[in-house]
This record gives C-alpha cells, sequence and structure tokens, in this order.
C-alpha cells in the first residue's frame, strides 16, 4: 500500500517525498552510512513515477543528507553536530613520536573552515597493547562512533605496519567513511591508495638538500635512513639520487645507508675515508641528530668535518649543538590543506583523488657549513 504523506498536501510531488525522507534520516530511521532503499521500492512506497524519485533523491543529495554513488547505490551520509557541524577522527598512531604530527593536528584544528566542526582525538587504554592493536581499536572507535571523515597517518616503524595500514583503509572504506591521509601513503610507491594524500613533494625535499651540500663542494654526499621507514622515505632516496644525477655525480660514491642504529660503530665505515667536508642528507631531522650527536662524542667537528642537512626543521632542529640545516615542512598549513581536502571530499565524493602538496624550503644554518 502506498504510503501516505505528512508534508503539505499542496507542494509539488517531489517535494512531499523528499521532506518524507528527509524526516526518516534525521529521526534516526535511516542509519549513517546505511543503504537507502532503491528507486524501484521507492516508487512503490510512495505511488508514484520514477522521475519524482529521482528528484527527490537529487534534492537530498544537494543537502548532503545521502550519497548516490553509481553502480552500488544511495547511502545515508554521516551524522551532522548540532548546528550542522561533523565530527571528524584523528587517527595518527605515532603522535607524540613524530614531531611534525602534533603541529600538523593544529592546523587541522585551526583551519578557517574548521570552527564549525569538531575533531575526535582517538583514546585506547590498553596501554602496552602494540602500535598496530592500539591503531586498529582506535579504528574501530571511530567506525562505531560514525565520525563523518578520518584523518589518518599510516603507522610506519610497526612490524606490520603495512597490514594494519590497509586493515585500517579497509575497516572505515567498508563504513563509508571518507580518508585523507597525512604525509604518507599506505601503498609503496608506485602504487597509490584511492585516498586523497596531503603532504610535502618528498623527492623535492631531499633534492634540494642534496644540491645545497653539492654546490657547498662537498666531495661525497651520501643519504641516511633508519632501516625500513615509511615510503617518504623512499622518495627522499629517489631524491637525493636524481639530484645526483643531475651533478653528473657517479652514484656508487654517494650510497644510501640504511642502519638499524646510529652509533660510532655503524658509522665509521661511512666515514673512514680521508676525506674532510663529506656530507650526509638524512630521511629526517631526527636521524640528523642522531647522527650530529654520535660525530660530536666521536670527536668530529661539524660542519669542518662532516656537513650535516635533515628534513622537517623540528622545533629543535636550531637548537641542537650545531644548528641543523634542514628543509622546512610547513605542518600548520598542511593541517589546514587536510581539512579543506576532507571538506571537498565530503561535498564532492566522486572528484579524482588529490595529491596536495604543500610548498617546502631550505633553512640554511651552521650545520651544512654555510651560515643562513
Amino acid at each position: 500500500m502506498p504510503r501516505k504523506f505528512s508534508a503539505e498536501p499542496h507542494a509539488p510531488k517531489y517535494r512531499q517525498v523528499f521532506e518524507n525522507l528527509s524526516r526518516d534520516i534525521l529521526s534516526g530511521k535511516y542509519r549513517p552510512g546505511q543503504k537507502f532503499p532503491s528507486e524501484a521500492a521507492l516508487v512503490q512506497q510512495f505511488g508514484t513515477s520514477r522521475i519524482t524519485i529521482g528528484r527527490a533523491l537529487r534534492e537530498l543529495q544537494q543537502r548532503g543528507l545521502v550519497e548516490r554513488i553509481a553502480g552500488s547505490g544511495t547511502y545515508v551520509r554521516q551524522a551532522h553536530l548540532a548546528g550542522g557541524g561533523l565530527l571528524f577522527g584523528l587517527l595518527i598512531p605515532d603522535l607524540g613520536q613524530t614531531e611534525i604530527f602534533e603541529p600538523i593536528c593544529q592546523g587541522i584544528a585551526g583551519a578557517p573552515h574548521a570552527s564549525r566542526h569538531a575533531l575526535l582525538w582517538g583514546h585506547h587504554d590498553a596501554a602496552h597493547a602494540a602500535p598496530e592493536q592500539q591503531a586498529l581499536a582506535l579504528c574501530d572507535q571511530f567506525v562505531e562512533r560514525s565520525v563523518s571523515g578520518v584523518f589518518f597517518a599510516p603507522l610506519e616503524m610497526a612490524a606490520q605496519a603495512r597490514e594494519t595500514n590497509l586493515t585500517i583503509v579497509s575497516r572505515l572504506e567498508k563504513a563509508r567513511i571518507p580518508i585523507v591521509l597525512l604525509d604518507r601513503c599506505v601503498m609503496p610507491y608506485p602504487s597509490r591508495s584511492r585516498h586523497d594524500l596531503v603532504g610535502i613533494d618528498n623527492r623535492r625535499a631531499a633534492y634540494m638538500a642534496t644540491e645545497h651540500l653539492l654546490r657547498l663542494g662537498a666531495p661525497r654526499v651520501s643519504f641516511l635512513a633508519h632501516s625500513g621507514g615509511a615510503p617518504t622515505v623512499e622518495a627522499r632516496a629517489a631524491g637525493f639520487r636524481e639530484a645526483l644525477l643531475a651533478a653528473g655525480r657517479k652514484l656508487k660514491r654517494s650510497p644510501v645507508w640504511r642502519l638499524d642504529a646510529i652509533t660510532e660503530e655503524s658509522i665509521r665505515p661511512l666515514l673512514d675515508r680521508g676525506t674532510r667536508g663529506d656530507g650526509f642528507v638524512c630521511a629526517n631531522d631526527r636521524t640528523a641528530g642522531q647522527l650530529m650527536q654520535v660525530l660530536l662524542a666521536a670527536g668530529y667537528r661539524i660542519p669542518q668535518d662532516v656537513r650535516i642537512v635533515g628534513i622537517d626543521d623540528v622545533e629543535y632542529a636550531s637548537l641542537l649543538p650545531v644548528p641543523l640545516t634542514t628543509v622546512r615542512q610547513a605542518c600548520r598549513e598542511i593541517g589546514e590543506a587536510a581539512m579543506a581536502a576532507m571538506l571537498s571530499r565530503i561535498e564532492r565524493p566522486g572528484m579524482p583523488v588529490l595529491d596536495i602538496l604543500i610548498d617546502c624550503r631550505l633553512v640554511v644554518r651552521v650545520s651544512s657549513g654555510e651560515k643562513g
């Protein structure tokens, strides 16, 4: 039996369907992420034409109440906060360990369009759980809360990082929760996930750092990173090699080193060459700071004996024993761009996947041998 309309009887029929369906969504009859009845089912339910139902569904979509996916169907959009704001989850397992993420989060929270929305900082009580378990538990919290989107910085150094990252993405996709990736992709280069990513051009960052040392006349330049690492590290190693090739340097004389730990013993083979002024491009500022500490303790002078350049420009970079030359990530701007990308994705879910690269610049200090 066709459903009776509860909207104004003199309103156009599509408008009556729209208002009835809107009331059902806002009352909770249809849950966020739930698949909506098919057009054929709605035609039967309201006793009207398919054209009328199609127009009502387009109106629901324009109002942000449903999402229509070609070949899949119509789905209820995620729940709104009071006043029309949205609730977003921050899934950043390395927060507190990787220095760039705190200012990125500040940028997300302080973005021009963020004031109407709320951020949910995931909390997991199992303090001694493995990073992978903690990240999965936070993901499940966000799915349970039906958040409108998740900002996700994939795990980097955990033993099962890649498998865990892919599981998190799969669970969020299944719940139809939009994802914006921060700093790195979940897939190794050149593969690419189906989600927007905001960060810097890591190839360009390492290219700039390497070019700087070459311009200063470093007889030999090496790239130093910890073993394992994120796709960002591989991209930076690629930028390092590109700068060497562009300068006509032989790659065999400029190796990429990956160490489990940076100690005097582990770096000795890298330095026992009888030359002065060799340079290191470090994968990040933390690696650069560790290298600097070991070199100074071993009696090397920086930059007279060894030149060092990092990437990130974290807060302590200028406070190291020898102020660090580094490539600056505009972390707050990355956060602001991530919020803009999330809102655009929610507004236009079918638009092409984006890589949003925020500009980075070289900050010259003492460690490279040239003061700014």
